[in-house]
């Protein structure tokens, strides 16, 4: 028996060079993930909210704790303050990593306000706040507009970034560009710029999921899994410009919804951060592991997709959006709405735990 054989399949997508981290801060599936070869982790509201609902009690304590020692404190803030102890026991275990690598793994992603999403002076802020709490937090902001702005400013400042609710090509350039523009800086100030190892996410499933809404709201007749390669081709687009560019930034691929987000990546230099649920379902699958992130998708796929659907074009194509467009664009403002949704009942959460209803037994 070959050692190949006796390692998980996400163990052999480590071996390929991919890097794999856990897409929730949960302690059991950080544990599973680590395991299985991850080096980080990534959170936000709907990340949190689903950790309250699995330690309901945990957390219930903690919220009731806050409220009785700071009489002043709003739901929000405590809020915030359990958001950020739940990402710092996440960044916690992957401390261990993080000594032995140098810095070069073992962070926790851990996203600013999603209503802040047009502000980026105020996610500039949040953003320094969250990097000052451990060395190994890893900040998220939007590829929105105003959330590439403060990327560029905050990487100046010295913050490792995750960009997040980005779905395109011309989304994860501009990332990388201004990226790219604060080491710049930086260096001609003479600054440390070692330090930094930014990633950019293409959440692919999302981008999937966009097209295959058009087809239905437009009625749009795709080939059967036409709509399921459209973020694989995104991201392989991207990462062919991120290659030829020399960006220092690496591409992140999130929101899983099928095996190709997993399969056809595998063997980028590359992160692949995915949910506990899909990670044992790619574990237990029969799906080969080797090299694809060099095979094109099928230029007919490619075509159907631009000709069919706008949206993609938008999406794929480098040129496709300026970063006015980004805010607007169908991806961003689904995901948005989700993630602010997902914050305010983070919110109506805590106010249950702390005033429960007093018209319901219990």
């Amino acid at each position: 028996m070959t050692e190949t054989t006796t390692l998980t399949p996400l163990q052999q997508t480590v071996r390929l060079g991919t890097a794999l981290w856990n897409d929730s801060s949960a302690p059991d599936e950080l544990e599973y993930a680590i395991a299985n070869g991850a080096v980080g982790a990534t959170s936000n509201p709907p990340i949190t909210l689903e950790v309250l609902k699995k330690e309901p009690e945990r957390w219930k304590a903690r919220a009731r704790e806050l409220f009785a020692s700071f009489p002043t404190w709003s739901e929000t803030r405590i809020t915030w303050q359990i958001y950020e102890e739940i990402a710092l026991r996440g960044a916690a275990m992957l401390r261990p990593i993080f000594e032995r690598t140098g810095g070069a793994a073992g962070r926790l992603s851990i996203q600013t306000d999603p209503t802040l999403f047009r502000d980026s002076e105020a996610m500039l802020e949040q953003g320094l706040h969250f990097a000052g709490l451990a060395p190994n937090l890893q900040v998220k902001f939007p590829s929105t507009r105003a959330g590439v702005e403060a990327i560029e400013e905050a990487t100046y400042r010295g913050v490792n970034i995750n960009a997040t609710v980005n779905f395109s090509v011309p989304q994860a350039l501009a990332v990388a560009e201004a990226i790219e523009r604060a080491l710049e800086r930086r260096a001609a100030e003479g600054m440390d710029n070692s330090i930094f190892h930014p990633v950019c996410t293409i959440m692919v499933g999302r981008l999937d999921d966009w097209m295959k809404a058009i087809a239905e709201r437009d009625d749009i007749v795709l080939t059967p899994g036409t709509a399921d390669w459209a973020g694989v081709a995104a991201f392989k687009r991207a990462y062919g410009l991120y290659r030829e560019r020399g960006y220092r930034t690496r591409l992140l691929a999130a929101a899983y919804r099928n095996q190709l987000h997993w399969s056809q990546l595998v063997g980028g230099d590359v992160v692949l951060t995915m949910t506990h649920q899909w990670q044992v379902r790619f574990n237990g699958s029969r799906v080969e592991v080797r090299s694809r992130i060099d095979e094109p998708v099928d230029p007919a796929i490619v075509a159907e997709l631009s000709e069919l659907i706008p949206d993609f074009r938008l999406a794929n194509e480098p040129d496709g959006m300026t970063p006015e467009q980004f805010d607007s664009y169908g991806a961003t403002v689904r995901t948005l709405r989700q993630f602010i949704g997902a914050y305010h009942d983070l919110q109506a959460t805590i106010r249950d735990f702390v005033l429960p209803n007093p018209d319901k037994k219990g």
